[in-house]
């Protein structure tokens, strides 16, 4: 693996994120994200592979969540 490509910090179960934003599967928090972009991007390619699965991205600082949808072609 490169220097550039780094992968998603694992969260722990019991703890809440303070900062950046998190792709959040079926209501559980999973990986952390530094931007709204990356997230996004990760959780539409799941949304792709699994559509039937609820996705969302989860903004730590706002602490709101945005739902990740397909677009209908």
């Amino acid at each position: 693996m490169s220097d550039e490509t780094t992968r998603p910090k694992n969260l722990r179960a019991n703890a809440v994120p303070t900062d950046g934003y998190v792709l959040s599967i079926d209501g559980k928090l999973k990986a952390r994200y530094e931007t709204e972009g990356e997230a996004t991007a990760a959780g539409t390619k799941l949304k792709q592979n699994f559509p039937v699965i609820q996705v969302s991205v989860f903004d730590a600082v706002a602490r709101t969540y945005a739902p990740v949808e397909l677009l209908e072609k």
